[in-house]
């Protein structure tokens, strides 16, 4: 029998905002079940296990451990924009002259993730 991952867990202090933010950058959507003010918030992704949001007492205070890269469909720089329009701020640029690198971002509650190259993107320069 295989251990399988059954969800990413993300502990915030307001599970549904948190989620609604991540729902519109991943064009996925919420559990049909999850309302403002509930503990736990669910966002099906497309593939793959959901992400689900936890509320917990306590406040963010260090690095994630664990964070999510995200590849764009369009290019990276215009996901740099969306992100920052739907709410998410940056946390490290490293992007380079020649067009390679990331951005690690902050969401909401200032969890970092990082938008990376497309695939388009990193297929042009090799």
């Amino acid at each position: 029998m295989k251990t399988r991952i059954r969800t990413f867990s993300i502990d915030c202090a307001d599970p549904y905002t948190l989620a609604q933010f991540w729902s519109k950058l991943l064009d996925a959507p919420l559990g049909e079940e999850d309302f403002p003010g509930d503990p736990e918030v669910l966002v099906q992704l497309p593939e793959g296990p959901p992400l689900l949001f936890i509320q917990v007492p306590e406040p963010k205070t260090v690095k994630n451990r664990l964070h999510m890269c995200l590849e764009p469909g369009t290019t990276r720089d215009v996901e740099v924009e969306r992100v920052l329009e739907l709410g998410g701020t940056i946390f490290d640029d490293r992007r380079n002259t020649d067009g390679t690198g990331w951005v690690v971002f902050a969401d909401p509650e200032g969890n970092e993730f990082c938008v990376l190259r497309s695939e388009a993107e990193r297929a042009a320069t090799s």
